[in-house]
């Protein structure tokens, strides 16, 4: 469900960059999406083309770039990708980490007319 509030937002903030350039449609959207985020690009998409009918935004191809997880060790500083979700550092075994990359969820781009 908190898809729906997202997409919702990406819909507002599409809209209004639109307005901005005076565009009349929207072709193409760019979405930044984590590994590790909740967001799936099905839900999403759902939730589009659903709440984009009758806006600009109608028939926009959504385009996801997807983004790696990447966690930094607590005790060493080692960044690394974590395997199978576990988050445990190949060069010391630590296992408290900082996630630097990997929830993201936002627009990147947009393509108008």
């Amino acid at each position: 469900m908190h898809e729906l509030y997202a997409t919702q937002a990406i819909l507002e903030k599409t809209i209004q960059k639109a307005n901005e350039a005076k565009a009349k449609r929207i072709t193409n959207l760019y979405l930044v999406v984590g590994e590790i985020s909740t967001y799936t690009h099905d839900s999403v998409q759902f939730y589009w083309d659903d709440l984009s009918k009758g806006t600009l935004a109608e028939g926009a191809v959504l385009h996801f770039r997807p983004v790696q997880t990447e966690a930094q060790c607590m005790s060493c500083f080692t960044k690394y990708h974590p395997n199978g979700g576990e988050i445990v550092c190949p060069n010391c075994g630590g296992v408290g980490a900082k996630i630097i990359a990997g929830e993201e969820f936002y627009m990147e781009a947009l393509d108008v007319e």
